[in-house]
């Protein structure tokens, strides 16, 4: 039985986070129960504090009170020790890929490789060429510099370094930012089948709503310095009004309107991996 089998109850759990920068409080008494093997959206108005809340839970930042929870451990009380054990179990892509520049992108991946095992070179190589391939990449572009790659490409060299010691959660930020609307779709698609393939928990900071209908089972809404969970049915119920307009305004419907019409089978996206 693997560690994904194991897995009893929230893969994340948080209470009582508070944060806080001089006299602002961004997050206050926040909870949160992320399941395994969920696809979640975190959204939330400009200073709610999505990127912040990420960044406590990977261990960047250390939070002004409240638990942190990883797979049942309290984040708070590992040594150097624990947290690079932890680490290993889950993946992170940034925004725009966030790849050494004088690297390629086999060397790109192979990092963390290096980091984390005593893999051989040749053993290392070969996984390479998996993750490559796995994020919907050429093998041809293993070979090249990000500078030599489309936006598209860069993430999915990005997405590929992320699943390089095949996490259990993969944390993306604003994974479909600066995608073209063809790009965005075709990422999302990717994202959804490593996430069932795999049995990822994907958590994913996102303003995209075409996303937010097509592939997150649940999204996470900070609103008021806490976080309100459920399926975009339930937040739809919500009285908030800051909730309201987002799902509700023009562009929330013309999403919905979108995520109905491709359930019908009355519209059909193009699943190639080049973008």
């Amino acid at each position: 039985m693997n560690a994904r089998d194991q897995q009893n109850g929230p893969i994340i759990r948080i209470r009582g986070l508070c944060t806080r920068f001089g006299p602002q409080v961004i997050h206050e008494n926040l909870d949160l129960d992320i399941d395994p093997r969920r696809v979640v959206g975190i959204v939330g108005g400009s200073g709610s504090g999505k990127s912040v809340l990420l960044r406590e839970i990977v261990g960047l930042m250390r939070p002004a009170a409240g638990r942190i929870e990883v797979f049942g451990q309290d984040t708070c009380a590992l040594d150097d020790a624990g947290w690079r054990d932890l680490k290993r179990r889950w993946g992170l892509l940034f925004q725009d890929g966030a790849l050494f520049s004088s690297l390629t992108v086999a060397q790109n991946i192979e990092v963390p490789l290096k980091e984390h095992s005593q893999l051989s070179r040749a053993i290392r190589r070969d996984l390479v060429d998996i993750k490559i391939a796995l994020a919907g990449l050429p093998p041809e572009a293993a070979h090249k510099y990000p500078s030599e790659l489309s936006g598209g490409m860069r993430k999915r060299a990005g997405l590929a370094r992320a699943l390089s010691l095949d996490p259990e959660i993969l944390f993306l930020d604003e994974p479909t930012a600066g995608l073209d609307p063809i790009g965005a779709a075709r990422f999302d698609e990717l994202i959804g089948q490593l996430q069932r393939t795999l049995g990822l928990t994907v958590i994913m900071i996102t303003h995209d709503l075409d996303s937010l209908y097509a592939i997150c089972d649940q999204v996470a809404v900070l609103i008021g310095k806490r976080v309100k969970l459920g399926t975009i049915e339930d937040l739809l119920r919500e009285p908030d009004e800051w909730i309201q307009d987002y799902f509700l305004g023009p562009r929330g419907r013309a999403a919905a309107g979108t995520a109905k019409q491709i359930a019908n089978g009355h519209v059909t996206t193009d699943r190639a991996n080049t973008d």
